[in-house]
């Protein structure tokens, strides 16, 4: 929806309006607050925003009430005597100073673990400071929610591009042809694919006669929008796409064009895919094999194209295989790098782009977790693997914890685990979250950032997935109150506190960050003299932007208030490729030898009855569920399930179900639905809000059940960590 901008700053005595960009999802909107002494009452969309030209959604929409929320923490907490008390800045920084240093001292580096959570990319803090701290712990206990996310993503383009980071979005506003798996836009607002206004991008696609394909087992409210709708069967998107390729090879409708010069591997992908046919694939996938190949050749005749996968098919099985294929597809039709195709964004905070030629690459399993063996993927290991890293003795085993923005006892597989892990086990636990949450409740110093309108915002990540390039800056809104303090400082602080180097100004971070970011660059270090920002982290961009693509400064970016149109994503393939052969490596050996396990999948029998997760417009994972305004209409905890199985297994709308699986059983209530295909049931993920010490008083009215409480950890798609969240098999009874 859309909100009205005022025509210009109004301000009376007690009454001003302040841009803020929005941090709740990965749309990054535009809103216009209006703000009442120091309390913001309002919240609408900015219609001068040259990105997100006014729209807002219900999470903008409620940026006040989650800014006030009462059950947020206003000072630092210390555990003294086994319970959390209130304790001022000094005495949080100096205890972390004096048991984290000694535990590196004695059991090594490793014995720090580091946990990041899904808001650190919604933060400038987060996104400029967890990479200084973990560079200063030299820990490769690295955990974060990629691995119960997009990680699939990354280690796919990592192995056909060279960088993990690498990840092309759909041209949605000039594609012709826009094939959509595993994603639901319309209400998360686009992952992976910066897009304000999600839904009036698809509703211009279909207006200018394009075409939209949705493949999703519910008939979601973006599916309901679609051309078409194919109710696969969960966990199959791997095998569907394979069979997209087989076709575009057999019937010889790949036109690679101007991207076959910069591929290797082309008739090697060929006969991988040869047995992937329609007919093989069609009882797998519960998808008639006429239908697959009308696909195919739906995507060849478009002028343009682009294919697009996310959450549904990344946490699944078949996850980087999934991910891999989604390119493939992109690159056999010629859409890679191409306007109204799949093409790779350039924000103004990249370095400047490299010379084409060959790079150093991407490699997998540099190192492996202690106890299981799980290789790492970008630098971390698979987040459902903290429990036994915490649990099992041994040498090098995680004895302290770091988390940040985080929270895994309900993002991980078998929180209750991973519960009575950091209840039991660890020495120490440092937490920096605004809230006494499921996780937080267990550590020993807890660190609570300020409200968000007391936070300056700049979308370091987002910007590199955005649909358009574009570049926004807002101030903090309202001043920080006595006894807060920045969530800049406080990561600073904690940087200084576990590297020796306690008690130091929180500016010495910031200032070794910006001579050490001048000497990789081999820029002149008298640069540092003319940055203009007035914090620490404002210098630091000022410098980015400095050495970015544009040429632009921090005085003209706040010089332009509503953002600066950068235009619109253009083809550089060549600047992107850092294989070590400089090209596309369409076939990586890794993939390769993933492939066997996909066709064995053929063979395989399906469950008589799998469960997925769902996404709700008014939350985000776990993070939202503490906002009255926000915990209504479809926002609910419920088991989503088709009518002839509830009748099959005698199960009444409102009545209590027993869902079960191989990492325990949660009961929740039952909603029959037709949205949802037979054979699947939909339980949303990021509920359970019932644990005791808990300060969430919204979320423990109406707390849900865990949805991964389902899960034993056992389940990881192979080459990238990444939980099975998604397909896996459960049986459902009635509560008697």
């Amino acid at each position: 929806m859309s909100g009205q901008a005022p025509a210009a700053v109004s301000r009376t005595a007690d009454s001003r309006t302040a841009l803020r960009i929005c941090p709740l999802c990965e749309a990054t909107c535009g809103l216009t607050l209006t703000i009442e002494g120091t309390k913001v009452t309002g919240a609408r969309g900015d219609r001068e925003d040259i990105f997100s030209r006014g729209f807002i959604c219900p999470k903008g929409a409620s940026f006040g009430d989650l800014d006030a929320d009462p059950d947020r923490l206003t000072g630092p907490l210390v555990r003294k005597d086994g319970e959390l008390r209130e304790a001022s800045w000094s005495e949080a920084f100096d205890l972390v100073a004096a048991r984290i240093r000694p535990l590196i001292e004695e059991y090594g580096p490793n014995s720090v673990g580091v946990v990041l959570g899904n808001p650190n990319v919604h933060t400038m803090a987060g996104a400029l400071y967890p990479s200084v701290l973990l560079a200063a712990l030299r820990t490769r206990s690295l955990f974060t929610a990629s691995t119960v996310d997009q990680m699939p993503k990354h280690v796919s383009s990592g192995l056909l591009f060279g960088d993990p980071y690498a990840i092309p979005v759909p041209d949605l506003d000039r594609t012709d042809h826009l094939l959509l798996l595993g994603a639901n836009p319309l209400d998360s607002n686009g992952s992976l694919c910066t897009a304000p206004d999600f839904p009036g991008k698809l509703k211009a696609l279909r207006k200018r006669g394009g075409t939209l394909v949705v493949v999703d087992p519910r008939r979601t409210r973006t599916a309901k929008t679609a051309d078409r709708h194919i109710a696969i069967r969960p966990g199959t998107d791997a095998l569907l796409l394979a069979a997209l390729a087989q076709v575009l090879f057999e019937e010889k409708l790949t036109a690679p064009g101007v991207l076959e010069q910069h591929i290797e591997g082309l008739a090697e992908v060929r006969e991988a895919v040869r047995d992937f046919t329609p007919q093989a694939v069609a009882a797998a996938c519960d998808v008639p094999a006429d239908e697959i190949r009308g696909l195919a050749r739906g995507l060849a005749a478009a002028p343009t194209a682009a294919v697009y996968g996310r959450v549904g098919s990344s946490t699944v099985e078949f996850g980087t295989l999934a991910n891999w294929l989604v390119d493939v597809l992109n690159i056999l039709t010629g859409n890679l790098d191409r306007p109204g195709g799949a093409l790779f964004p350039l924000s103004a905070t990249a370095r400047t782009p490299r010379p084409a030629g060959p790079g150093k690459g991407f490699d997998l399993g540099r190192w492996h977790s202690r106890v299981s063996g799980h290789p790492e993927a970008k630098g971390e290991l698979p987040l459902a693997a903290l429990a036994e890293e915490i649990r099992t003795p041994g040498e090098g085993r995680v004895r302290a914890l770091i988390a940040i923005a985080a929270n895994p006892v309900l993002a991980a597989p078998d929180g209750d685990r991973l519960d009575r892990a950091l209840s039991e086990d660890l020495d120490f636990m440092v937490s920096i979250d605004p809230y006494l949450n499921e996780t937080s409740r267990h550590a020993d110093v807890v660190l609570p950032p300020p409200p968000p309108s007391r936070s300056a915002h700049f979308d370091f990540s987002f910007n590199t997935f955005a649909v358009h390039n574009q570049v926004r800056y807002t101030p903090a809104a309202v001043p920080l109150e006595d006894g807060r303090m920045d969530e800049s400082e406080i990561h600073a602080r904690l940087i200084l506190a576990v590297s020796g180097m306690h008690g130091a100004e929180p500016s010495a971070v910031d200032d070794m960050v910006i001579d050490s970011t001048l000497t990789k660059a081999g820029a002149p270090k008298e640069l540092a003299a003319e940055l203009t920002g007035r914090t620490g982290p404002e210098r630091r961009l000022d410098l980015m932007l400095r050495l970015g693509p544009y040429d632009l400064t921090l005085d003209r970016l706040k010089a332009a208030p509503h953002g600066i149109d950068l235009g619109p994503l253009k083809p550089r393939l060549g600047q992107i490729l850092k294989t070590r052969s400089g090209r596309i490596e369409l076939l990586p050996a890794p993939i390769a030898t993933d492939l066997p396990r996909l066709r064995r999948a053929l063979d395989e029998r399906p469950a008589s009855l799998v469960l997925v997760g769902r996404r709700h417009l008014r939350s985000n994972n776990s993070w939202m569920h503490n906002i009255a305004s926000l915990n209504g209409g479809s926002n609910r905890c419920t088991l989503q399930i088709h009518p002839d199985d509830a009748l099959r297994l005698g199960l009444a709308d409102g009545a209590s179900a027993r869902i079960s699986a191989e990492g325990g059983a949660v009961e929740a209530p039952v909603e029959v639905t037709d949205a949802v295909r037979a054979g699947v049931v939909s339980l949303p993920h990021g509920w359970g809000h019932d644990r005791p010490g808990v300060r969430m008083s919204v979320a423990a009215a109406t707390p849900g059940v865990n949805v991964n409480q389902l899960l034993d950890g056992s389940r990881l798609d192979p080459l990238s960590g990444t939980a099975v969240l998604n397909g896996f098999p459960v049986e459902i009874a009635p509560v008697v």
